[in-house]
């Protein structure tokens, strides 16, 4: 994701006083008095300072704190997060990626499956309506298909594709560690969420590029490497990347390109949980091995 360093005058020259006192000040605006707290209208919140999506309405929901809440992001690869001990304990600050403004904090007492909630300061953003949003706005598509590392790094080099954010998706456990996924208890996959730009690369194509990348006869596993959490799988954000994902993959099993059954799940996306940061970019850090789909 490029970053926009820009300094703070002029920050605040673009900026109302609130919204740069809450973005490069780190402020809080007083509970329910937000101008999204009560605000139900379909549509995508954006960076107030840069315009990058954070979150989609379809996420929001009434925790009853008094700031707007979200149980996801739009993409991981939007947001940063960073330690707070500023109250004496510890929280998770959440940034935009792209212009490092405060956003508000992340907790893990929000509604099931995933558990999570941001809690956002609503002068930190901006709304689109959905109807703009669909025509102007990246678009987001998550995939399991083995070790991470590698699946990441192809998807990355196609044109088109903005980012890339490796995590885990598709079970139970709320902000599993890599242990307890490398277990198969936790029900995740290894995950790769890429964010595209869908006038340059359809979401179809990342479908076909997705069934190239290794091999979805294989079940609960991919190569030499064993378990649940390596299983084939794609995530599905709406129901159009479902109809998209059901037809290339009833398309690719009917075409004899493969003697045995298909068995890539295609299940509804829930919660996507960022990795630690040393498997983010791995093969760009060149920190080795190779994964066994390479």
């Amino acid at each position: 994701m490029k970053k926009i360093n820009k300094s703070l005058e002029d920050w605040k020259k673009e900026l109302s006083p609130e919204q740069f006192r809450v973005l490069f000040q780190k402020g809080t605006e007083t509970a329910f008095t937000g101008k999204y707290n009560d605000f139900w209208e379909e549509g995508v919140y954006l960076c107030a300072a840069c315009g990058t999506p954070l979150f989609r309405s379809e996420d929001k929901y009434d925790h009853g704190t008094g700031w707007p809440s979200f149980k996801e992001s739009f993409s991981e690869a939007n947001l940063e997060y960073h330690d707070d001990l500023s109250l004496g304990r510890h929280r998770i600050e959440v940034r935009c990626a792209v212009c490092g403004g405060h956003l508000g904090h992340l907790f893990y007492d929000g509604p099931a499956p995933g558990g999570k909630h941001f809690c956002i300061n609503s002068a930190a953003m901006n709304f689109k309506p959905a109807e703009e949003a669909r025509k102007e706005l990246p678009q987001v598509a998550t995939f399991a298909a083995g070790c991470f590392w590698g699946v990441e790094y192809k998807f990355s080099q196609l044109t088109g594709v903005l980012d890339t954010v490796v995590g885990y998706s598709g079970g139970k456990t709320v902000n599993p560690t890599y242990r307890q996924v490398l277990s198969g208890k936790t029900g995740h996959a290894e995950s790769v969420q890429v964010l595209f730009d869908p006038r340059v690369i359809s979401y179809e194509q990342l479908v076909r590029k997705f069934f190239e990348l290794h091999d979805p006869t294989q079940y609960n596993r991919q190569g030499p490497d064993y378990g649940p959490n390596y299983r084939s799988a794609i995530f599905y954000h709406d129901q159009q990347q479902k109809k998209i994902a059901e037809q290339v993959k009833a398309e690719l099993q009917q075409s004899g390109r493969y003697q045995k059954k298909i068995v890539t799940e295609i299940s509804p996306f829930r919660s996507f949980y960022r990795a630690e940061d040393y498997h983010q970019k791995y093969y760009q850090k060149k920190l080795g091995p190779i994964c066994s789909n390479e």
